[in-house]
């Protein structure tokens, strides 16, 4: 296998890790800082609603943007408006002033490309993993482990430049990070591939921008699987977003000893879902995915909530998010998997945007009420009642219905039933 070959799987594996790792250390240096400046937990939600809201209208308006200008110039320019204005953060601050607004301008204008950067580099992997002569699972496990290991370096390692340096200084090399990416993505990545390439278009491919957006969000509306896997998702992340957003900082500022905890923490939690993430990779095809999936949901969600809850030491909390994120590990890469079995290759940028915006759609609030909940009913209480309801939640695809299809392969080959899903009804 030639060395040109495995070039734009290269590409994209390091942009990806690359541009994920910088965003790991906003995640970590933003929130400490609201809460120095401000010491106001509802400040902080407030910021972390701020910073997911872009998440959400990115991805679902996005994806059709990025089938049009190409995955490649997608991942790029994500990266590079990410660099202008977490840059301009630091920037303000040194010279003229940051405001508070002025901060949450800067910090939704940074993300609104964001999910459409990550979601344009995962869409190419199968034609990557073609180039490199592997199989796309291969591909998709070690996607998902460059995403867990960003987790892994990036968390501990700005919490340490944060506790040393400080949160601004910490928000410059982010933005070093960027480019970084981006350069990888531009050099290594053709700038001809892009997926479905040779697939006929249909009137949903060639008419206008809204016109393709509703295709993509009628594809997921006729994938009953998808629709509710989406749903517990949607869930679940506004359960994580309260705790990564603002429970966990709170708790790790007041108790812990702030920064360098807080980095911890993160990381183990990633480095607990790399490992996971490596493990399923080998033998996940073997295992029954109903069972695995509510496993790993149940193992990952809810332990956390508990043990910060229960005042726990930082050992044994670390110890808890490590055996968290091993189970996480799981979770990715099934979905994936499944995403990649049913959506057809011309409409995975739309389809992928409108999943992640939805999945991420109740993120803003999640982080939104945490702060007044904390902030009003206290933290601990908070995260005692976030936690069981996390349980509730991943123990549904137990009652059956459409999950009862995640075991079955459906392979996408019949035209007849793609074209029916993305036929305008009119």
């Amino acid at each position: 296998m030639s060395g040109r070959s495995r070039a734009p799987l290269a590409g994209l594996l390091i942009g990806h890790a690359v541009s994920l790792t910088g965003n790991m250390l906003t995640i970590i240096a933003l929130p400490l800082y609201v809460l120095v400046e401000t010491g106001s937990p509802v400040a902080t939600g407030i910021t972390g609603a701020v910073a997911t809201a872009p998440i959400v209208l990115g991805g679902a308006l996005g994806g059709v943007m990025v089938d049009r200008i190409g995955y490649r110039r997608a991942s790029v320019l994500a990266d590079l408006v990410s660099c202008v204005t977490i840059a301009a953060i630091p920037l303000l601050y040194a010279t003229v002033g940051l405001p508070f607004w002025a901060l949450l301008v800067l910090v939704f204008v940074s993300n609104l490309l964001d999910t459409p950067g990550q979601t344009a580099r995962i869409a190419l992997l199968p034609e990557a993993a073609t180039a490199a002569g592997l199989p796309v699972e291969r591909a998709i496990g070690w996607m998902e482990a460059t995403e867990r290991g960003a987790r892994l370096l990036g968390a501990p390692v700005a919490g340490l430049l944060v506790a040393t340096l400080g949160a601004l200084p910490v928000l410059v090399i982010d933005a070093a990070t960027f480019v970084l990416s981006a350069v990888v993505v531009a050099v290594l990545v053709p700038a001809g591939m892009q997926p479905g390439a040779d697939e006929p278009e249909t009137a949903d491919d060639s008419g206008g921008y809204w016109r393709q957006f509703a295709a993509g969000v009628r594809f997921l509306l006729t994938e009953p699987l998808l629709r509710v896997m989406v749903l517990l998702v949607l869930v679940t992340n506004f359960f994580d977003a309260a705790k990564t957003n603002v429970l966990l900082p709170v708790v790790a500022h007041r108790d812990l000893g702030g920064a360098a905890a807080l980095g911890l923490l993160v990381g183990g939690m990633g480095g607990g879902a790399l490992v996971g993430s490596l493990v399923f990779s080998a033998i996940g095809h073997r295992l029954p995915r109903r069972p695995t999936f509510v496993v790993a949901f149940a193992v990952a969600g809810p332990t956390p909530f508990w043990g910060l809850a229960a005042g726990l030491p930082l050992p044994v909390l670390f110890a808890m998010v490590l055996v968290a994120g091993f189970a996480a590990g799981a979770i990715n890469p099934l979905i994936g998997a499944i995403k990649l079995e049913r959506v057809p290759p011309r409409m995975r940028a739309r389809v992928y945007g409108v999943i992640g915006a939805t999945a991420w759609a109740a993120v803003p609030l999640g982080a939104l009420g945490a702060g007044f909940a904390s902030e009003h009913a206290g933290t601990t209480v908070t995260l005692v009642v976030v936690g069981a309801g996390y349980l509730l939640v991943v123990l549904t695809p137990l009652l059956g219905g459409p999950w009862r299809s995640m075991n079955r392969v459906a392979a996408r080959t019949d035209n007849q039933r793609m074209s029916e899903l993305v036929r305008d009804p009119a």
